[in-house]
């Protein structure tokens, strides 16, 4: 069983930072990509930024060179570096571990777990 907590969230105004926090805890052999995925009201979820174990990372276009992903491997951390936040940024952004490995009874699974989701607003 794996749980992932989040933390780092909250109203911010624009042009303002945040740092969004994500520890994976439980029984598990190792993560193969760590990431952040957001979802505004009225829109589909969609892919913030993700980073595999060996530090390949990934962002979308509307992120890239404002926020910057980082993952500490010892720690099962992932972080989310938010600088020059727009309204536009304003969403419930969850992590994700995919690819989590466990073995049970000596057998491996690989599964995918999600966090509960951090509020993030932008506003003035």
């Amino acid at each position: 069983q794996v749980q992932l907590a989040e933390s780092g969230g909250g109203l911010v105004q624009p042009g303002g930072s945040l740092r969004l926090s994500c520890a994976a805890s439980g029984s598990f052999l190792s993560i193969n990509v760590m990431g952040w995925y957001r979802q505004a009201p009225g829109k589909q979820r969609e892919l913030v930024a993700r980073i595999t174990s060996g530090g390949s990372t990934n962002y979308a276009d509307s992120v890239k060179g404002r926020f910057t992903i980082s993952r500490d491997n010892a720690k099962n951390t992932v972080y989310l570096q938010m600088n020059s936040l727009k309204p536009e940024d304003t969403a419930v952004y969850y992590c994700a571990a995919l690819g989590v490995v466990t073995v049970i009874t000596g057998i491996p699974y690989t599964s995918d777990y999600w966090g509960r989701g951090t509020q993030v607003t932008v506003s003035s």
